[in-house]
């Protein structure tokens, strides 16, 4: 027992889940409103039924000898020179105020048993996501790169709820779960880390490391655990991109040609450099897409389709637009095509 308990807290260590939680303040507002509601009822019911309290000097009851009576009942004070007298009085004690007692006194311990039972709640919401979650992306990094991959994510129809976040910065597992996304804190190159995030039954890994090395680390762990996932890896040096193909990486993106690039074909070409911009921003202008062939387009040519179509993938090889071999779309044929959004 004592082993499955350790093994749940190492899978859970880290793991943060976005959820919306209340103010201290506002909390301890809301918990002294229902005090004074409760108490409130208990003066109106003693004021009603007046006439069934003595007073040990023998007065009648007034409001005030209610609020009184009522604020000592409820805290369990009770110094005996209000009672109630008549079987009513007593049975209304019995039925309606020793219950009202009861949750006065849970409200006013509220914030004593928030805080025992906040780790309990977190653990369940943990336990729940680690059940539930499946087919999800990793994200590794919660850079400027990482940042952008997932807004591109979201821009493609890919859920909050779907998207794991590792990063082995706290604030930046913070801004995440403030996004709304889980987020894991830890280093993605140590193997009890990524598994927290289940690896094992993630749909893609996306690798938004700082640095080189530690993408090829992350890279070598995620292949390890998961030989089959797809890997999307970046790379800041050209040199370092065939070592991160042979660690197991599917794509490879050299951030810095491709920025480099892009900046060179801005002093000839701006407008070149927006429609690049344009195609890998989503959710605007023209979007990027990749899709089967549909049943009616199969037999015709990739330039009669609607859509402008830039590349074809046929068992396993990817042809260009232009490519005579591509002849007629085929069933099955991947296309990389390019619409409005």
């Amino acid at each position: 027992m004592d082993e499955e308990r350790n093994g749940l807290e190492t899978e859970h260590t880290g793991v943060q889940i976005a959820h919306t939680e209340q103010s201290p303040v506002r909390q301890v507002w809301r918990r002294v409103a229902i005090a004074l509601a409760v108490l409130l009822v208990v003066v109106v019911v003693v004021y009603l039924d007046r006439d069934g309290y003595a007073d040990s000097r023998g007065d009648e009851i007034s409001f005030l000898d209610a609020t009184y009576y009522a604020t000592v009942s409820l805290s369990t004070t009770g110094y005996g020179d209000i009672t109630p007298v008549t079987p009513e009085a007593r049975l209304v004690n019995v039925l309606l105020i020793t219950p009202l007692r009861i949750m006065f006194l849970i409200v006013l311990i509220g914030t004593t048993l928030e805080a025992l039972t906040a780790r309990s709640r977190e653990e369940f919401r943990i336990h729940r996501w680690r059940s539930r979650v499946r087919q999800h992306v990793i994200v590794c990094g919660y850079g400027t790169k990482g940042r952008s991959a997932i807004r591109s994510l979201q821009a493609n129809g890919t859920p909050l709820e779907k998207i794991v976040v590792v990063d082995p910065e706290p604030r930046a597992i913070d801004e995440a779960n403030a996004a709304g996304l889980t987020g894991i804190v830890g280093d993605a190159g140590r193997t009890d880390v990524l598994r927290r995030a289940a690896v094992e039954r993630a749909r893609s890994v996306i690798v938004a490391a700082n640095r080189d090395d530690a993408s090829v680390l992350i890279t070598l762990t995620v292949r390890q655990l998961n030989p089959s996932v797809p890997i999307t890896t970046s790379v800041r040096e050209e040199e370092n991109a065939n070592l991160l193909r042979q660690s197991g990486a599917d794509t490879v993106i050299t951030t810095s040609a491709t920025s480099g690039r892009l900046l060179g074909l801005s002093t000839d070409a701006p407008r070149v450099v927006a429609v690049v911009e344009d195609l890998v921003t989503g959710g605007q202008g023209l979007d990027l897409h990749q899709r089967t062939v549909t049943t009616d387009e199969v037999g015709l040519g990739p330039r009669q389709l609607r859509d402008i179509v830039l590349s074809v993938t046929r068992g396993g090889r990817t042809l260009r637009f232009d490519d005579p071999l591509i002849g007629t779309l085929q069933p099955e044929d991947v296309l990389v095509v390019v619409r409005s959004h």
